[in-house]
């Protein structure tokens, strides 16, 4: 398939400013018109091999940056908005220009349109509407949009842990080092017969022995995010300006999250592991003494700049389809609102514990990805405890299918990819017998005397 053209004029504003450049000064330095230069940076024309080259080396720029991702997000979500009733069709022409030229409009467009659905919502019950204390995003949701926009990778964050891994993490028993450093530091570490599985009074962390060891690991490196880094923390809290205090308190916990991956597995440590085991997830998890779903996580946020890794999506979803946590570096972007697409792997893998299911897939605007699926249900650690059970997808477009150990011998010969859309309410495929509701932007046509694999056609 032949590769997109790249629009990335505000980027290109941003070099420009950054090194209080006038747009003549600039042009001379790419090597081009200062009307060519111009055309660029108001995205009427793509950017051009040798801009590429001369801004790596004229400026040192990292060109992996100036990729559309971020944009194509805006766009993607700006679509699944505008599929709502009441609104005329756009042109996906028009809602790229829009998340290219003016993202931070569309960022107002997309938090409007989620305080109208919010309120929607909200007004369907009286509890809801008791509720109710303004017309603002909800906390998880625009913590999650923060995770999101960043790309899944906090470039202070992630080194600070790397280098307390590299300075207290021997590698032979992390929670003996994590001891170690408690007592050093005035404090102490201790495991718990039940309780909470992480409990700190300031002095004492104590841990309950009911969780697995991976997961005792992720607890005390959280809490010794906070307590080592949290003046890091509170600083890219603040950057984010979220709009609630709790949305900053749910990041707070979200970031502290994010260091007790990265330390438990170092950037160039783990991602030079994955390369070489060719991203088995099991020998990954033996090595970095993590879980299966902790180092999924953990791969999708390979992201630094000069050392990046293969760009994966990440899912986890719960037996009712609702997706509870999401990223993605790739084209693929997962519904907002709503469940994800009955006909994705991941939802089989409930159907077969312990055991990764492999798919290839084709979205509708034809793109092509390898997905990987796994139960990650956790037991209560008692007869009797309820098990909490949720599921894990992840995956990369088909080019980079071949640094998967899990994709051999599934991409030789004529492969069958499986046709998956993003939800039902945006998707165009009209011939799907796992169809839902029918797409918002089409026109259902009720025959009685007639009945297909759908109660209706769609015009």
């Amino acid at each position: 398939m032949a590769r997109t053209k790249l629009y990335a004029g505000v980027k290109l504003r941003e070099l420009r400013r950054g090194h209080d450049l006038t747009q003549k000064a600039f042009a001379a330095q790419l090597g081009v018109s200062l009307s060519y230069l111009n055309q660029m940076e108001n995205n009427h024309r793509p950017v051009a091999s040798s801009v590429l080259l001369a801004l790596a080396r004229e400026f040192a720029y990292d060109i992996t940056t100036l990729e559309a991702g971020e944009a194509e997000r805006i766009a993607t979500d700006m679509g699944e908005a505008l599929a709502d009733p009441g609104f005329d069709d756009v042109p996906q022409a028009d809602l790229a220009l829009v998340a290219s030229n003016a993202p931070a409009l569309a960022r107002a467009f997309l938090a409007l349109h989620r305080q109208h659905k919010e309120a929607t919502e909200r007004l369907s019950t009286l509890d809801e509407k008791l509720a109710h204390t303004g017309l603002v995003p909800q906390p998880w949701e625009e913590v999650r949009d923060f995770f999101h926009y960043c790309d899944n990778y906090i470039d202070a964050i992630d080194r600070a842990a790397e280098g307390f891994a590299t300075r207290h993490l021997s590698g032979r028993d992390a929670m003996d080092d994590l001891a170690t450093w408690m007592q050093a530091n005035g404090m102490a570490l201790r495991r718990t017969a039940g309780g909470p599985l992480r409990q700190f009074d300031g002095t004492t962390l104590s841990l309950s022995d009911v969780s697995s060891v991976q997961t005792q690991t992720f607890q005390a490196l959280h809490q010794v995010g906070l307590i080592a880094h949290g003046e890091l923390i509170d600083a890219t809290l603040d950057l984010a300006r979220f709009t609630s205090a709790g949305a900053r308190d749910i990041a707070r916990v979200g970031l502290a999250n994010y260091f007790a991956g990265a330390a438990q597995m170092p950037y160039k440590r783990f991602a030079q592991a994955a390369r070489d085991m060719r991203h088995d997830l099991e020998r990954l998890a033996s090595m970095f003494g993590a879980s299966i779903e902790q180092v999924a996580h953990r791969l999708s946020t390979l992201q630094r700049q000069g050392a990046r890794g293969v760009p994966f999506f990440f899912v986890r979803v719960d037996p009712s389809g609702t997706i509870t946590k999401r990223h993605s570096a790739t084209h693929l972007q997962f519904a907002r609102f709503g469940g994800a697409c009955p006909l994705w792997n991941v939802h089989s893998a409930f159907e077969r514990p312990d055991r990764f299911l492999r798919q290839l897939a084709e979205t509708p605007d034809g793109l092509r990805y390898f997905c990987l699926s796994r139960d990650v249900s956790k037991g209560g650690g008692s007869f009797g405890a309820p098990v909490r059970r949720q599921a894990i997808g992840l995956g990369c477009e088909i080019a980079h299918a071949g640094d998967l150990v899990y994709a051999d011998g599934m991409l030789g010969g004529t492969p069958q990819f499986e046709p998956i859309g993003v939800s039902c309410r945006i998707c165009p495929r009209t011939q799907c017998h796992q169809r839902a509701v029918p797409p918002l932007e089409r026109s259902v046509r009720i025959d009685p005397h007639m009945r297909g694999a759908l109660p209706y056609a769609l015009d």
